[in-house]
């Protein structure tokens, strides 16, 4: 019960973030993604920490689960930090600004709730223990009422073209036309690399 406690403090420190970019914009709320982040990443680790002592998954499931949760952590990561203009997106929160819709965020509107459902599928399955599903589903659930709640709410308001940004990509399922355009972002960095820095 621990875990999904301190997993739903994290989301609820977002929730009031995103209140506070938008109504507020107290500078000390600011902190409180970092301290959310902190605390889901946390009860993370809290959930997973006995899938090592009691080795109750065979290694071939061990091995795949624990390969498919760096990979989407790696992604995850990428999404959130490394795919968009980080100083815009994270330093300069409180004003109105353009949304980032090449990369990944060309295959849908929030990929990084994708990855993160991979990677807490991935850590249950790691656990070998269908009890801590509780947990994983519980945490997947409120990443997905918060991008439901940035996609209404925050972002209409945070970003400029956030309205013309929802008529060309997808919420959350990549189509045909959507990873095209990935891929077509993709062939452009490799032809010129310094094209979105």
């Amino acid at each position: 019960m621990g875990p999904i406690i301190l997993g739903t403090v994290g989301f609820f420190l977002y929730f009031i973030y995103d209140i506070n970019s938008i109504l507020f914009r107290n500078a000390i709320m600011q902190k409180l993604f970092a301290t959310g982040s902190l605390c889901v990443a946390i009860s993370a680790v809290w959930g997973m920490k006995d899938v090592l002592s009691k080795g109750t998954i065979c290694p071939a499931a061990f091995i795949g689960f624990g390969t498919g949760s760096v990979f989407f952590l790696i992604l995850l990561v990428y999404t959130l930090f490394f795919a968009l203009p980080f100083g815009e997106t994270y330093c300069e929160e409180n004003k109105v600004r353009m949304a980032y819709t090449e990369g990944v965020y060309s295959l849908c509107r929030h990929p990084g709730v994708l990855w993160f459902a991979g990677l807490y599928f991935c850590l249950w399955g790691w656990s070998g223990e269908l009890s801590k599903g509780g947990y994983f589903l519980t945490m997947i659930a409120w990443n997905y009422l918060y991008i439901i709640f940035q996609d209404l709410w925050t972002f209409p308001k945070t970003f400029s073209n956030y309205e013309e940004y929802k008529k060309t990509t997808p919420f959350l399922l990549p189509n045909k036309r959507s990873i095209e355009a990935c891929f077509v972002w993709i062939k452009r960095r490799k032809r010129r690399p310094e094209v979105d820095k």
